[in-house]
């Protein structure tokens, strides 16, 4: 079992930007896909970005330019660089991870991961 904790969520202005840090522990020195997904009210969780053990790293077309997937293996860190940030991108984001890797397509599937964080929000004034 990965336990994961998220931190440095926040209010930003429109054009602002926000990094977020994800701490695993437990068995994180196995071979980890480390994913951000985001989720607002009454919506679906959706993929953000993805970080593969194997040096893979995918994002969402929303966020693909604004967005920096970063991690950390000796200290099993993974960070989420949000610049550019716009008003709909206000949500609770939440980190995830399970043993293995995947492809562009799969690492968005959200029954993939068995381990998640409580997530952090992130909350963008127009």
């Amino acid at each position: 079992q990965v336990q994961l904790a998220e931190s440095g969520g926040g209010l930003v202005q429109t054009g602002g930007s926000l990094r977020l840090s994800c701490a695993a522990s437990g068995r994180a020195n196995n071979p980890l896909t480390l994913t951000w997904f985001r989720q607002v009210p009454g919506k679906e969780r959706d993929f953000v970005a993805a970080t593969t053990w194997r040096h893979g790293i995918f994002y969402a077309d929303s966020v693909k330019g604004r967005f920096t997937i970063s991690r950390e293996n000796s200290t099993g860190t993974v960070s989420l660089q949000m610049n550019s940030l716009k008003p709909e991108d206000t949500a609770v984001y939440y980190c995830a991870a399970f043993v293995g890797a995947c492809t562009a397509v799969s690492c968005r599937d959200r029954r993939l991961y068995r381990n998640w964080g409580r997530g952090t929000q992130v909350t963008v004034a127009s």
